[in-house]
């Protein structure tokens, strides 16, 4: 791999991974609620996911997989339904100042746990970033260079241009909850977010493949 090579997906990287979507809402959602320190234990699960998703690739299991109707449906329905279970969650979410949910969640192994499982199902399960991976990461490797590397170092771009970008959206997030001390702004905060995570799901609900 070239270094042009590198750079040029080092700029197409960076350009995904700041644009807007579940990923930043979900990091949003974790700063908001846990704080910057916790909340990236989201991004890191996010991290695995990708990780997963260019073994799949480099395997060649993600053209078998984007092949298959069935499997496709299946990925894009539970992507769908956990976005908006996860913006219904938000939405119904109780106005906690931010002193109180530190104080709750502080030393609780169980909560990082889940922080990052949440990161990395709302990764795992939306198809577009598979199909985005699938389309774009071949054309940066070189057949005729040893392939294994080449995966490693693009992977390795992409997550640490992706832990970035989500941290930066946690940081965001939490800065803002820290400001807000009044509980209705707090809830109507909340109840932004979830209805942006619904938006989401009902949008990769209806989202075809091209």
């Amino acid at each position: 791999m070239t270094l042009s090579t590198w750079l040029t997906f080092f700029i197409a990287t960076i350009l995904l991974c700041f644009s807007p979507g579940p990923g930043a809402l979900s990091s949003m959602s974790a700063g908001m609620k846990y704080g910057w320190r916790r909340g990236m234990w989201n991004c890191i699960g996010m991290q695995v996911s990708i990780m997963v998703n260019v073994t799949i690739i480099a395997l060649g299991l993600g053209a078998i997989l984007m092949a298959s109707n069935t499997a496709f449906e299946v990925m894009k329905w539970c992507g769908a339904l956990y976005l908006i279970w996860l913006g219904i969650q938000k939405f119904r979410e109780e106005p906690v100042p931010f002193e109180e949910i530190s104080a709750r969640t502080e030393f609780k192994d169980t909560t990082s746990k889940g922080i990052f499982m949440q990161g990395f199902l709302v990764s795992q399960t939306n198809p577009k970033g598979l199909i985005f991976l699938l389309a774009v990461l071949p054309q940066f490797v070189d057949p005729m260079q040893p392939v294994a590397m080449q995966y490693v170092i693009l992977t390795l771009t992409l997550n640490i241009v992706d832990l970035v970008a989500m941290g930066c959206y946690t940081a965001f997030a939490a800065k803002v909850l820290m400001m807000l001390k009044d509980p209705e702004h707090i809830r109507w905060t909340n109840r932004g977010i979830g209805s942006l995570f619904m938006a989401a799901g009902g949008a990769l609900a209806v989202f075809k493949r091209g």
